[in-house]
């Protein structure tokens, strides 16, 4: 069975919907997601058969002008279609985006605890940070604007784009079927990230007008 997609806001959404969440086994118990409701704008779904198997709360929104998709919150269960319901989850993303900025260069970000949580940018360009890059004033600008948004600036480092704690009241929770490809480089990132203390990395990138075309194509 294909993966069913499906957006709205998130303040149409249930305390049973909140609660099939939390108990979908990913890392945001109840509270966390009842507080993301309040906190976000859309609230998107991929379900199989009926069953939920992952979710994304995020906004659609300008910072200083610049059409931005923020990922507040993003969890796929640890099922073997998981790479199909991340697909699911991102080219939903897209096409909200599409919708919402024809003909635009988009920022996409989010915080992330893990190197597998990047298989959900792979399609974008300029991600930052990124190995073998040294940010400069524009690229740390934006992490410090992302640290904003996502309320975690007073324990956020603009020079490695670091939150050193507090910084998990969401992120991309996505485990990768194939943890021995992950770029090694791109794992260390995450070496100064002190999960256990609340820590995470903030990373974003864009697609280009010509680009979102493809990607949020139905």
């Amino acid at each position: 069975m294909p993966v069913e997609v499906e957006t709205r806001d998130c303040a149409a959404l249930s305390e049973d919907e909140l609660a099939e969440m939390a108990a979908m086994g990913g890392a945001f118990d109840l509270a966390r997601l009842t507080a993301a409701k309040e906190d976000w704008v859309l609230c998107t779904t991929a379900t199989e058969s009926g069953k939920l198997h992952g979710f994304t709360f995020s906004t659609l929104e300008r910072i200083g002008g610049t059409p931005c998709v923020l990922i507040g919150i993003m969890s796929v269960k640890r099922t073997g279609k998981r790479d199909a319901v991340l697909k699911g989850l991102m080219s939903e993303a897209f096409h909200r985006a599409l919708m919402a900025f024809p003909d635009e260069d988009v920022v996409v970000g989010s915080r992330f605890v893990a190197a597998d949580g990047l298989e959900a940018f792979k399609q974008l360009s300029e991600l930052i940070p990124r190995p073998g890059h040294r940010a400069v004033g524009e690229e740390r600008a934006w992490g410090r604007r992302l640290a904003r948004r996502f309320n975690v600036d007073a324990n956020y480092d603009e020079k490695t784009f670091v939150v050193a704690k507090k910084g998990q009241s969401g992120f991309l929770d996505h485990e990768s079927t194939k943890p021995e490809k992950i770029d090694p480089k791109i794992a260390e990132l995450f070496d100064a990230v002190k999960a256990d203390s609340g820590g995470s990395l903030i990373i974003h990138g864009w697609t280009m007008a010509e680009d979102l075309l493809k990607l949020g194509r139905r």
